[in-house]
């Protein structure tokens, strides 16, 4: 059985705090206690991770991070909620609707609920990025 310590910050008379300490590297980011996922179980190469969630009992939003390794991109999607997403590092081409716009690390993209939206990596580097949303 995997043991799991997450560092927890209390205050007297609030909810508990959490925080997952940063052990990636440039390019390959990583948190303790947060485990890696393949993104909707079909992309070999597309990994979520999860640092603030339900699992941290935040009930209002959920922040995540995705790598797409060189070559690999995001589900061609569109639902109900918002995205708010800054891309950390590599390089990528978003759809957002029908335009194709180039990203790179620091910029950042509001995805509007039902926007059609993807990305595609550009170039032989891994996109990374934090993507939050509301909470389910």
């Amino acid at each position: 059985m995997k043991e799991i310590i997450i560092r927890n910050v209390y205050t007297k008379g609030k909810n508990m705090s959490v925080i997952h300490k940063f052990t990636g590297t440039q390019n390959n980011y990583s948190w303790e206690n947060v485990d890696i996922h393949k993104y909707n179980g079909k992309f070999e190469r597309v990994t979520k991770q999860v640092f603030i969630g339900p699992e941290e009992g935040s009930n209002n939003f959920h922040l995540r991070y995705f790598r797409l390794e060189p070559g690999e991109h995001s589900n061609l999607e569109r639902h109900p909620h918002e995205h708010g997403v800054l891309i950390l590092h590599g390089r990528a081409v978003v759809q957002l609707g029908e335009t194709f716009t180039e990203v790179e690390p620091n910029d950042t993209i509001f995805i509007s609920g039902n926007d059609l939206h993807q990305f595609k990596t550009k170039g032989n580097e891994p996109l990374g990025f934090l993507c939050v949303i509301k909470g389910k």
